[in-house]
């Protein structure tokens, strides 16, 4: 080998010990911490989006919010992380993702000490808006870290099974103890609990991650396109949080969502034409990126049924407490994090990630219909925890999507692929958020005029939310079984079978093809 072709790319990993080296096991403990810190960081973000939830009502009574205002809690962190992710992950790609990982891990844990001081409605707004920031800086370039850090088949599953057990049960550990703060200290804590924590992931990013130049300011950022699609996201989302209160067809909501469609539109033109474009659209020639990117859009949309409306049946309906509601999610949790972290790697290698990741889908549709039958008087043991252990489906599909979704790109655009990837995540989020709490509302309000008592209109509203939540989960279904391919006999792992140029396209008979440089897209 030449020193020519030894010299990393500035997109490769480069670790103290040198590249050449990336085997030893001192570079693979390296690795292992730095998943560690990755998925620390990660799981640290996702408690944030739901620990927040089961303390609203104390947030309320402390710092007097109306009911709408009380929303923008939520609304501001989703706003603002849905949407900078496409900005932040090609900055990543531009500056060096360990660079964007470190600033937005740190502007994250100042802005979590700002919201647990909070002490009036504005200050804890603007302190969620920064931490939306901060969650889009670090979240766009995670999976861009892991699976360049990864390149291996059976590691990088492995991994990735990991980095989402994060993403299935953190929301649920995010409950749990948001739940056990609240009733223990005070809400304050749910948002200084991330400071320990975000000085930790700090500390050992700074020493554990390698080192990535990134392309150079130079390469161009497309101004425009950033500034057409943050725009464009940013009204998208706010149209969509605000439909509880506007209704779908009044023009407030239908002016702001034809204005992000036409700023949206603009930005995917602008794309196919720009010398370096934001997003290169070659990224969606991919079926498996493309397939995985809108399963996700209609599964994060049904997950806000099972992890939000689920916590709010408890406490409205069956008036549990707090502490108590977040321990009944407990078992979710436990299975969800068995599943992922013991078996799905092994799931994937075996069976692949699309037949897994349709398994998975089976058993959330089996859970959100269990729950569309939960009567105003449920019994825990026999109504709610059969669903806590179905469950297990996000166990199976999230680590199966994730590799699909971040499957077709090359290590260039693996920034672009991540910050992609957890885009569709916050729309969905956005989505599931608008749609299926105004459909509860809207039944429970026509409950309460038929006259029913306020624990069955409340139970019928949710009812609704869940079977709208598993009709989604099936048309997730449905797209995964269409759109995305079984791998070819003797391709291997699939992800390599993408990035080797066999899925990355889209094409009849690719296999037949010579394969693609690795940066392939």
């Amino acid at each position: 080998m030449s020193a020519r072709s030894a010299r990393p790319s500035p997109d490769s990993p480069v670790y103290p010990d040198g590249p050449a080296s990336a085997d030893s096991p001192a570079s693979s403990r390296r690795r292992g911490l730095a998943l560690g810190v990755l998925a620390a960081g990660m799981l640290m973000i996702i408690l944030d989006g739901s620990i927040v939830a089961v303390a609203m009502p104390a947030i309320q009574d402390d710092l007097e919010f109306t009911p709408a205002g009380l929303s923008w809690v939520v609304n501001a962190y989703l706003i603002a992380f849905g949407s900078l992710l496409l900005l932040a992950g090609r900055l990543g790609d531009l500056i060096g993702r360990k660079r964007m990982f470190l600033a937005g891990t740190g502007v994250f844990t100042g802005a979590s000490m700002l919201a647990g001081a909070a002490t009036t409605p504005a200050v804890l707004i603007a302190a969620r808006f920064l931490q939306g920031i901060g969650s889009a800086m670090a979240a766009a370039v995670s999976l861009g870290i892991l699976v360049t850090l990864f390149t291996e088949p059976k590691e990088r599953a492995r991994a990735i099974a990991v980095f989402s057990f994060t993403g299935a049960a953190g929301a649920s550990i995010g409950q749990v103890l948001g739940g056990v703060l609240t009733d223990a200290l005070n809400w304050h804590w749910i948002f200084f609990i991330n400071l320990p924590i975000g000085l930790a992931t700090l500390a050992l990013a700074t020493a554990v991650l390698p080192g990535d130049r990134g392309v150079g300011l130079t390469a161009g950022a497309d101004i425009l396109g950033a500034l057409l699609v943050t725009s464009g996201l940013m009204l998208g989302i706010y149209s969509v949080v605000r439909v509880e209160e506007n209704g779908w067809i009044s023009s407030y909501t239908l002016g702001y969502g034809a204005l992000a469609a036409v700023l949206l539109i603009g930005f995917v033109a602008r794309q196919a034409t720009a010398r370096t474009p934001l997003m290169p659209l070659r990224i969606f020639r991919s079926r498996s990126v493309s397939g995985a990117n809108l399963v996700q859009i209609l599964l994060v949309s049904a997950l806000f049924a099972f992890n939000i409306l689920i916590a709010l049946y408890l406490q409205n309906v069956l008036e549990y407490s707090a502490a108590r509601t977040g321990l009944a999610m407990l078992p979710a949790a436990a299975v969800i994090g068995a599943v992922s972290l013991g078996v799905a790697a092994r799931l994937n290698a075996r069976f692949g990630e699309r037949n897994v990741l349709l398994a998975g889908l089976v058993l959330l549709i089996g859970a959100l219909l269990l729950l569309s039958r939960l009567p105003a008087d449920a019994d825990y043991v026999t109504d709610v925890l059969p669903v806590m252990l179905l469950a297990s489906g996000f166990g199976l599909a999230l680590p199966a999507l994730t590799t699909l979704g971040m499957s077709g790109a090359g290590e260039e655009d693996a920034g672009l692929a991540s910050g992609l990837f957890n885009t569709t995540q916050q729309i969905g989020g956005a989505l599931g958020v608008a749609v299926l709490s105004t459909l509860a509302a809207s039944r429970t309000e026509s409950l309460l005029a038929e006259g029913d008592s306020r624990a069955e209109a409340l139970t019928g509203g949710y009812q609704l939310a869940f079977a709208v939540g598993a009709g989604l989960v099936v048309a997730a279904f449905a797209a995964a079984l269409l759109v995305l391919r079984q791998p070819t006999a003797g391709s291997g792992h699939p992800a390599t079978a993408a990035a080797d140029g066999a899925d990355g396209f889209g094409e009849a008979g690719a296999a037949e093809k010579p394969a693609a440089p690795a940066n392939a897209v």
